[in-house]
């Protein structure tokens, strides 16, 4: 039997296992890694894994991969990227301030802001440009359209309306006045329907003012999550496209709140904390 270490952190309750891909037995399958070592009741719990790799430094410094607890690849996690770069300082294993990292949606950049004590990190991270196009998203649609602001789908027959996004990975908003309604139910029929064949993230948004919206999040093969990366910068950026919002938004979600910046020159920032849970080995 083999086993290898990983530590956990969590992004404002969005919890990431993360080890070094050089830990774990080649063999191993990641996809069924991902299911079994992230159960809730039968693995440690988790709502996916960050796993590293050393890169050369040429493009990037790292690679990090993302697999879900359903055992299929996340291009990019805005907390479980966050979580996993905090783990490379908090082993020792990087101590410069910034640090680039691969992932499956392009190289992101990450500066250390603060450390509180051994277990505490904040960054401010460049995640990359939003893609707003059907075919980005994607979103099924007759013909492509730039953007999707208006866009319609039926579950259990209602009519629902909601504005689409990729960034890094593909994000649904459903703009809506309050939560006292059966989000996580319609949140789970929305994530697989037919209009997103690569399944979506699924955001419930509230505008508060111009500067401040909160979310509740049904996360694309993670389900319910109390905060999610990814789903702030999604909602953020298309609450500032469709004006109901300036480009620099405190978005509030049940886990914290993370700031998001949609720079004028089409670049997601945004910062947040990771925070050290503990540390354990798994057995394979």
């Amino acid at each position: 039997m083999t086993a290898f270490n990983f530590c956990k952190f969590h992004g404002f309750g969005n919890d990431y296992l993360v080890a070094m891909r050089y830990d774990i037995d080649p063999k191993t399958s990641l996809p069924e890694l991902g299911k079994s070592i992230c159960h809730r009741h039968t693995g440690v719990g988790a709502d996916g894994i960050s796993i590293l790799e050393k890169l050369d430094g040429g493009m990037a410094d790292y690679f990090c991969e993302i697999v879900n607890p359903d055992g299929s690849f996340a291009g990019f996690s805005g907390n479980g990227t966050r979580c996993a770069v905090s783990y490379l300082y908090y082993k020792g294993l990087w101590s410069a301030e910034n640090l680039r990292l691969e992932t499956r949606s392009g190289v992101k950049n990450y500066r250390l802001i603060e450390r509180k004590g051994s277990g505490e990190f904040w960054f401010e991270a460049e995640i990359g440009k939003p893609k707003f196009g059907s075919d980005e998203i994607p979103v099924m649609s007759d013909t492509r359209l730039d953007h999707v602001t208006d866009g319609q789908l039926t579950v259990n027959g209602e009519e629902i309306t909601f504005a689409g996004v990729n960034v890094g990975n593909p994000v649904a908003c459903v703009f809506v006045d309050d939560f006292d309604f059966d989000w996580r139910t319609l949140g789970k029929a929305m994530e697989t329907h037919e209009r997103f064949p690569d399944r979506a993230n699924i955001v419930f948004v509230r505008v508060m003012d111009r500067e401040n919206i909160e979310i509740r999040i049904w996360e694309r093969a993670a389900g319910e999550t109390a905060a999610s990366g990814t789903c702030a910068s999604g909602s953020a950026v298309l609450s500032a496209l469709m004006n109901k919002t300036g480009r620099n938004v405190s978005v509030h979600s049940e886990g914290g709140m993370t700031l998001v910046n949609w720079r004028d020159d089409d670049e997601m920032v945004i910062t947040g904390r990771a925070d050290l849970a503990f540390c354990g080995t798994w057995s394979l």
